[in-house]
């Protein structure tokens, strides 16, 4: 496969992000928000492209080929009052005439002209138009997911996507063998449930397409009348079809048009019970919808895929279903993904093309961004000497310092190795404690978090304890922080990363082999405590993504509450050690 050696998969759109491919394997995955400081940073991920071009030691002239996801890609605001000001748009009278001209040979003129656009951004970074293949948005949520998944070189796979919308479709059924996706059935876009969560964000007041998880995290707060009384309105609002494997709305207009009946039929409601309904909606009919389809096709492993997945209770009931045999979502399932997913179907084509199977590994640890060295790290430290107060010291054995500290309490942030795609922290950049002791969620929040009062946080557990605190009968894996599941008797040892409404985790479950240094931690935390368990929660301040490397770390540490700071093998602390 000499001539697909190396291909760029290129997200342009809200979350965007670049993957670079190898022979089938993943090298680097960043998402331009990490270079950018902007979280869900949208539009051409020029830094990205530079970064992973510097690290890898390429030129733009090595690169075979350049997989553009989705066919067609429009940018949406960064700064939040334009975001509200465009999502008011589209709930206008204008938004619908937007929605009719989308009907008329005016809207091909304009994707045309975008199509364009994205083509001059490539131009400027030195890549030609004959290595550039554009492919479907939801075949990228699918080639994610089916690749992804740990079953797909040995036995059918089925293969479900679901989001807002993306070139013209909110959902896809698939049935992928033998390295091929057959698609079996798709919803065209305005009716999804995705935009429904979507303009419930709005209406609530948080971020559309990024706060969605508070909307799911405040539902189990809500009382059952209170949430079957909006249930019954959102039921309303989206159905199967005869045979289970698309969806229909129930009502005239289409879903990426409903704020205004939204408005008038929830508005005087409690928020909680809002919350409760919609989740409720949304995992009955993501459950029947998967029911279905495994029905149809007789296969029962299967794959999710875009943004509708990032939904972990909707994941759980689905996973609890018995005709589910096993489950597989692919980790920050959502836009972020289709670079990932627009390489791998780029580079399987090319393989069928010439006869081969695709030679792409199932998805393990997902540290797929960039690392720094110790001296890089001691150049940042010195940089700031002179900005803010603080002492250092190199730790030989930093990873066991760093389980001293939270044995005795503290609250400690950890950047080191190579950072961790997704929306996800899973331990190399982390807020790390006791995950025992309820004190240090509103400590966290004080410092650095400022978290809604009802959202949970979330736990690490070594592998080997993974019964003694979750309940996982089918025995799936997790360790993306992308399934919910129950807790055990044993909650107490982890009561601070769970949901304290309904005693759920979204756990990390850590294996040495994935990460050798931060598997340490917990085992020396163990054999102080007897607890096999941590809080982790993403290094970041509220607004902004997860931290790159030590330059953000350091800004971080600066502008938040945060005492101890482990830097690659430096310790940081704003008092005297």
């Amino acid at each position: 496969m000499s001539s697909t050696r190396q291909i760029l998969g290129i997200h342009d759109g809200h979350g965007a992000s670049v993957c670079l491919l190898e022979d089938g394997v993943i090298k680097y995955v960043i998402q331009e928000e990490r270079l950018t400081n902007v979280k869900n940073k949208s539009g051409f991920p020029f830094k990205s492209i530079e970064r992973i071009l510097e690290i890898s030691g390429l030129t733009i002239n090595d690169i075979d080929y350049v997989a553009m996801a989705s066919k067609h890609m429009v940018t949406r605001p960064d700064n939040r009052d334009e975001l509200f000001k465009l999502y008011k748009k589209s709930a206008s009278y204008r938004g619908k005439v937007d929605q009719f001209l989308m009907q008329t040979p005016i809207y091909s003129v304009y994707k045309k002209f975008k199509r364009k656009e994205r083509l001059e951004n490539l131009k400027k970074i030195g890549i030609k138009e004959n290595k550039v293949i554009f492919i479907d948005h939801h075949l990228c949520h699918a080639s994610a997911a089916y690749f992804g998944s740990p079953w797909w070189k040995d036995e059918p796979v089925l293969v479900l996507t679901c989001d807002g919308a993306g070139d013209g479709v909110c959902s896809r059924v698939y049935v992928g063998e033998s390295g091929k996706l057959n698609k079996i059935a798709e919803t065209p876009r305005g009716n999804s449930i995705g935009h429904i969560y979507e303009w419930v964000t709005f209406m609530m007041g948080f971020v559309p397409g990024e706060h969605e998880y508070k909307i799911m995290g405040l539902a189990p707060y809500a009382s059952k009348d209170g949430t079957d009384k909006t249930y019954k309105i959102f039921d309303k609002y989206l159905k199967l079809d005869r045979e289970g494997l698309t969806f229909k709305r129930g009502i005239r207009e289409p879903t990426h048009l409903m704020y205004s009946r939204l408005r008038r039929e929830l508005e005087f409601l409690r928020f909680d019970w809002i919350a409760g309904g919609l989740q409720k909606k949304t995992e009955e009919i993501l459950v029947e919808w998967v029911r279905s389809c495994i029905k149809k096709t007789g296969i029962y492993k299967v794959a999710l895929g875009g943004g509708v997945f990032m939904n972990v209770k909707a994941n759980k009931r689905i996973m609890k279903r018995p005709e589910v045999e096993s489950l597989f979502v692919f980790p920050s399932c959502g836009d972020e993904s289709l670079s990932i997913g627009a390489a791998f179907c780029l580079y399987s084509q090319k393989c069928l093309e010439s006869g081969e199977i695709p030679n792409i590994p199932p998805l393990k640890d997902i540290y797929f961004g960039d690392s720094f060295s110790d001296a890089e790290v001691e150049a940042v430290i010195k940089e700031h000497r002179n900005i803010f107060q603080f002492e250092y010291e190199y730790v030989d054995d930093i990873e066991k310092r760093i389980a001293e500290l939270l044995a005795e309490g503290k609250i400690v942030a950890r950047c080191k190795g190579r950072m961790e795609y997704g929306a996800r922290a899973l331990g190399n950049r982390s807020i790390l404690a006791d995950s025992s002791d309820p004190k240090c969620v509103k400590t966290i929040n004080a410092m650095i978090k400022n978290r809604d009062f009802w959202m949970p946080f979330a736990p690490v557990i070594l592998k080997e304890r993974e019964r003694d605190y979750i309940i996982n009968p089918k025995n799936i894996p997790a360790p993306y922080m992308i399934m919910a599941f129950d807790t055990t008797d044993k909650r107490e040892d982890f009561i601070a990363a769970i949901h304290q409404a309904d005693l759920t985790a979204r756990p990390q479950i850590i294996e040495k082999e994935w990460n050798p240094e931060f598997y340490k931690i917990l085992k020396e935390f163990e054999k102080l405590t007897g607890r096999g368990v941590l809080l982790n929660t993403s290094f970041n301040l509220h607004g902004y993504p997860i931290v790159h490397g030590p330059r953000e770390a350091m800004w971080t540490f600066k502008n938040s509450g945060l005492e101890y700071l482990a830097l690659g093998n430096y310790l940081l602390h704003k008092r005297a050690l």
